[in-house]
């Protein structure tokens, strides 16, 4: 027996060898190793795999300025919960000047470990260290942890990093309380440890729980997120989770539907970094440079005097480089990567080859990434010239007038385990986001300390959301979880399709606008019901719905997944061409006696009809129900649709997707990416029929 919990969710852990489970042998449905009482309870074995982190103009960007309308009594009364690396308490973000205590209802404590402090605005600390022993302090040792929390509620601050992208950092709701919940050590995650942190955070009260944590598994009843997000949300906690950082179609890490997923997308400020050559040509590159070489052109080294082959060595591989062949001269590298090993032996600059060049990353020599048309052009003039020279200048922040667009590393659907729910969910600022870190860790390989560092990844999208989810909560303290999500989904403003060829599957519902949530006009109620629905016809039987769910639920008159009362419509088709209907209810949240007549989006691929064309309401919290019927046929990946439901005031925007198996072909998952180690640990997990 490795843990116990004993507060919201009760279930026991044990540790087996690899060569123990091959030789694991079953007896009807009995489990190897339990008693006879116990197995009945079990719900699921499974790899306890180790998960991922996933990695202030933003919040301007958004259209939620610093002097926007607050409920503050309620606000600072707000609790955000962060499952993950941890936080460094003493950074200026988490000061707590003038706010209030944590409110009556707070039942966590601060055990943060020698020398940690919380206040009134870092109000509770824990750590789970189950196979990390030595780990015993709620203490930020990567730098995630506080870049992600200080995303979504950390005090305002004057913050730069040496230089660049310059500004006041803050979070979405800077008077909010933060509980910290680190299971994260390194960039790894254990599943128990994850467990243990939303029995804690749903026990100690909080009210939404971000976590910046994903992998990789091979269904919903082994993922510990969704498991654990499942309590938390029927416990009236929404959860909110980064997306991944897959790229790519069909590669979304966050698939339940009771759980808020995130895409990354741009700012309209982006960071830049030029290169000038000796031929008086100048290139834009991306990364975060702080370093200058004061304006000096430097000779250029590319596979010149190597220990490997030449063409290995033009990448820069590890312990390829001379180092007296790229001392005080810049080195080009056909792999991003390659920077490392250039700062490693010496070289004062490199010109990094990039294949998706939206991006900057901190590096940690001058350094410039460029895409494939410019690196070419550069090695064009190396080839060409007796004695080619190269500057790289320190970064700068430029307007991008292409925002917002989706980063190319934010991973994207279909949904892989409910391919009638659409996922991601939202957008939202993900890319070169400044935020608090942690100053006991160098932003890159090299000496460095810093307060505040650029950090990018779905990771720095989640906390956005989770910042616009409390600021909408505390407007309404009586709106469920799945209200918060319609208000803020519903209101998104509507992204290209034409500037991505997946739209919806990268960006779910739009890009998130806070300020608009906080009065959607309508909503779209998903009760913990519709949820177990849903798994009904997903496969599970009531006998495990009853243990996993711990509510007296039956999987009687079970409606298509693609029917659940989702504020997203989607639904998977065998062929091109279709003829598909989603039913709907919303609930009136805006103007007591209302009238919404519909629209929606037309083309000469589909045609969309909805059931009645007006809906009445004479009452707060009076729900009507609708239906939408679309049929047409499928060009390219998707049919990208919407209907609008408008009252002259608010606009309640729903998408409707629909897709086919022969336009985007499913990935295979598999564990090899998630074990770290020459062992399994296999997790049972066992609920109690009531919460303690």
């Amino acid at each position: 027996m490795l843990k116990k919990y004993t507060k919201k969710m009760s279930r026991f852990q044990t540790e087996r060898e690899r060569e123990r489970e091959r030789d694991r042998q079953t007896d009807g449905d009995r489990v190897e190793g339990l008693p006879n009482h116990c197995h009945e309870k079990v719900i699921s074995i499974f790899p306890n795999a180790i998960f991922h982190t996933q990695t202030t103009r933003s919040w301007d960007f958004m259209g939620f300025p610093m002097n926007i309308p607050r409920n503050i009594p309620v606000e600072s009364d707000t609790i955000i919960g962060v499952i993950d690396s941890g936080i460094w308490p003493e950074s200026d973000s988490f000061n707590d000047q003038g706010l209030s205590p944590p409110p009556l209802r707070w039942k966590g404590a601060c055990e943060g470990g020698e020398n940690f402090t919380c206040n009134n605005k870092l109000i509770g600390a824990r750590y789970y260290n189950l196979f990390t022993p030595n780990k015993n302090t709620s203490r930020d040792d990567t730098g995630h942890g506080s870049h992600t929390a200080s995303t979504a509620a950390g005090r305002p601050v004057d913050a730069n990093f040496y230089g660049i992208a310059g500004g006041i950092a803050r979070g979405g709701v800077p008077s909010a309380k933060i509980a910290v919940y680190k299971a994260c050590h390194g960039t790894d995650c254990y599943g128990v440890d994850l467990l243990h942190a939303f029995d804690d955070a749903i026990a100690d009260g909080v009210d939404l729980i971000s976590i910046s944590v994903g992998g990789k598994y091979p269904n919903l009843e082994s993922d510990p997120i969704a498991i654990g997000g499942f309590h938390a949300s029927e416990r009236g906690i929404l959860v909110v989770q980064a997306a991944g950082n897959d790229g790519g179609k069909a590669t979304i890490g966050s698939v339940a539907p009771w759980i808020f997923s995130v895409a990354a997308s741009s700012t309209d400020r982006a960071i830049i970094t030029k290169v000038t050559l000796g031929d008086g040509k100048t290139y834009i590159g991306k990364s975060v440079n702080s370093f200058s070489l004061h304006g000096t052109s430097l000779p250029i080294s590319y596979g010149d005097e190597t220990r490997c082959h030449k063409d290995v060595a033009r990448s820069c591989a590890k312990g390829c480089l001379e180092p007296s062949a790229v001392k005080d001269k810049i080195v080009m590298c056909n792999n991003y990567a390659g920077i490392d090993e250039v700062s490693r032996v010496g070289g004062l600059g490199v010109i990094a080859y990039v294949s998706s060049s939206d991006v900057s990353y901190v590096v940690p020599t001058a350094a410039s990434s460029l895409n494939g048309d410019d690196f070419n052009s550069i090695q064009s003039y190396y080839n060409s010239t007796r004695s080619p020279i190269a500057g790289i200048l320190a970064s700068e922040a430029i307007n991008n007038t292409d925002a917002p667009h989706v980063a190319s590393f934010s991973s994207r659907g279909p949904n892989p385990f409910i391919p009638d729910i659409l996922k991601p969910d939202i957008t939202a600022p993900g890319i070169e986001i400044l935020a608090a870190y942690s100053p006991s860790v160098s932003p890159t390989n090299d000496k460095r300390s810093v307060p505040y560092s650029i950090l990018s990844g779905t990771s720095m999208s989640c906390p956005h959301v989770t910042g616009a989810a409390a600021y909408v909560k505390s407007f309404h303290l009586d709106w469920s979880s799945s209200a918060i999500k319609s208000a803020l989904m519903t209101t998104a403003s509507r992204m290209d399709a034409s500037k991505d060829q997946l739209a919806e599957f990268s960006y779910g519902a739009g890009h998130v606008d806070p300020r608009k949530a906080i009065d959607p006009g309508l909503v779209y109620e998903t009760s913990t019901e519709d949820y177990i629905n849903l798994l009904c016809n997903s496969g599970y039987n009531t006998a495990k719905l009853r243990q996993l769910f711990t509510i007296n639920s039956s999987c009687n008159g079970v409606n298509a997944p693609k029917d659940m009362n989702y504020p997203s419509m989607t639904v998977r088709v065998s062929g091109t061409s279709f003829s598909e209907n989603f039913t709907r209810k919303v609930t009136n949240v805006g103007v007591q006696n209302s009238r919404y007549e519909v629209k929606t989006s037309t083309s000469s691929d589909y045609r969309i009809v909805v059931n009645p064309t007006i809906l009445t309401f004479r009452a707060l919290g009076e729900t009507q129900s609708f239906e939408v019927s679309i049929s047409g046929k499928i060009n390219g990946y998707l049919v990208s649709a919407y209907i609008e439901w408008t009252d002259g005031v608010h606009t309640v925007r729903s998408p409707v997707v629909v897709y086919s198996n022969n336009s985007i072909n499913e990935p295979i998952f598999s564990w090899a990416h998630s074990i770290g180690s020459n062992k399994i640990f296999y997790l049972f997990l066992a609920f109690l029929v009531n919460y303690i």
